[in-house]
């Protein structure tokens, strides 16, 4: 028997949650609400019923609040991307500011915030310099599919998981994430595929030939990275295939290939294979100019990783006598930025193709007064590093969403660094990581950066400066 979920009619929106998910009250309990706008007047179907809160999906909007846009992406409530499309853009700002207030008070309990108005992105479309997609062999069919059936061959699909979803992958047709030609190579990718049946993925029996396909492309040189990961190597139809793309499309500066086996998707511990072109792309931000490697990191939003970057600058107020440590440092962007203002910059990363990323990055953009060191954080960074490499005035953290592990905020607490620039991408981590820091540190800055328009994400740096 199917089961039934109950109903909660004419619940008025008035929030966002820091989750991104909107916030009504029935009868006094706390409702959470996706792709809802303040103002909005809902039934609600709800899913998950607790004592204290609800969380459920719009059955129908009674009425509309006057801000609410109309999505301009047809996969909108499905891909789970981008959901805050019915969002004006200012109310997205906002609502990023407050989450970053909110996660620092009452997460962190910090007080005396200096936070600066959010630094919006000029581009709100076409912003991302990478995308992965995902090929699978049983996409995920909408209810009027379903019920009007169709061809096998239709049930093939190359684009996004479906949230909370790993087996179920929705084709995508058009994209507004990354500019082209990465949505005319997805829709070759998959055409080629179709017209030559070859297999697509099967993400539950891990069975097939394609298996994902990752783009990057970088906005000041106009390059165009394409890697296309498979399941098991068949010479034949994978030179076929890349042939093709390389014929269809002169614009890719980079093919690779990878043959990935396992029974997950990352490619950091997997042979890149270099099919035709360039073994890197170049990304320039300001006079720096970056080599990116098919696995290196990068910010994923280049025109507002520049802000960034000088906004960390600007908060490390270096005058050129200062030993920086950079740590968590990729491929050495942040560290780049600011070694021609200071004395050192000593940058840790535990990716150790980011680190030659990063020396030879040094090394093209003749900056001499950096080194750069391979190891996991908690294991590295520790008095002896810091004994051996001088003692840190500035200390820039990035790390990832996880946060910073409690050893490493130990080691930080000893090693006597004036100042801390933290550059995170997850606000709520950063909080707890900062109230471990608060014994020896207070804020004295904090900066919103809106890398990802159109989602509940934010990034924030923070100044912290040592007590007197």
């Amino acid at each position: 028997m199917a089961r039934e979920y109950p109903t909660y009619n004419n619940i008025e929106i008035t929030d966002i949650a820091a989750e991104g998910k909107a916030i009504g009250r029935y009868e006094g309990k706390v409702v959470f609400v996706p792709y809802a706008v303040p103002g909005d007047v809902l039934n609600v179907q709800v899913l998950k019923n607790r004592q204290d809160y609800a969380e459920g999906i719009i059955k129908n909007i009674v009425t509309p609040s006057p801000q609410r846009m109309a999505p301009f992406c047809s996969h909108f409530g499905t891909c789970g991307g981008c959901k805050w499309q019915v969002l004006p853009y200012s109310m997205q700002l906002a609502c990023k500011q407050q989450q970053v207030f909110d996660q620092l008070s009452r997460i962190g309990k910090l007080t005396d915030l200096n936070i600066q108005p959010i630094l919006p992105a000029k581009e709100t479309l076409y912003y991302r310099n990478k995308l992965e997609f995902t090929f699978s062999d049983k996409r995920w069919l909408t209810d009027d599919e379903i019920a009007g059936g169709n061809p096998v061959e239709q049930h093939c699909g190359l684009g996004f998981h479906i949230p909370g979803m790993f087996d179920k992958v929705l084709d995508i047709e058009a994209c507004y994430l990354q500019p082209n030609p990465s949505n005319d190579i997805r829709l070759a990718v998959k055409q080629y595929a179709l017209t030559h049946r070859l297999p697509f993925f099967n993400l539950r029996d891990q069975t097939g030939f394609l298996r994902t396909l990752i783009i990057r492309n970088a906005v000041s040189s106009g390059e165009v990275m394409v890697i296309v990961v498979l399941a098991h190597d068949d010479k034949k139809h994978r030179n076929a295939l890349l042939k093709h793309l390389q014929q269809q499309f002169p614009d890719i500066t980079s093919l690779f290939y990878v043959i990935n086996g396992k029974r997950n998707d990352t490619i950091h511990d997997l042979d890149v294979n270099l099919f035709a072109g360039r073994s890197y792309m170049e990304e320039q931000l300001d006079d720096l100019t970056f080599k990116i490697s098919p696995k290196s990191f990068f910010q994923t939003n280049s025109k507002q990783a520049l802000r960034l970057y000088h906004t960390v600058r600007d908060f490390a107020g270096l005058t050129g006598r200062e030993t920086v440590y950079d740590l968590y440092t990729g491929t050495g962007s942040i560290a780049l930025f600011l070694a021609r203002q200071a004395a050192q910059v000593v940058g840790v990363e535990m990716t150790e193709d980011a680190i030659t990323d990063a020396q030879q990055n040094a090394a093209r953009n003749r900056i001499f007064n950096t080194k750069f060191y391979v190891g996991d954080m908690k294991d590295l960074f520790k008095p002896e590093f810091i004994a051996a490499n001088g003692r840190p005035d500035v200390i820039v953290l990035d790390p990832p969403r996880a946060g910073i592990h409690p050893d490493v905020a130990g080691n930080i607490l000893e090693s006597g660094a004036q100042r801390l620039v933290y550059v995170s991408c997850n606000p709520a981590t950063q909080a707890r990581d900062l109230a471990w820091l608060s014994s020896h540190y207070h804020i004295t800055r904090v900066q919103p950066v809106d890398m990802f328009p159109h989602t509940h994400h934010v990034e924030n740096i923070v100044l912290a400066e040592k007590n007197i």
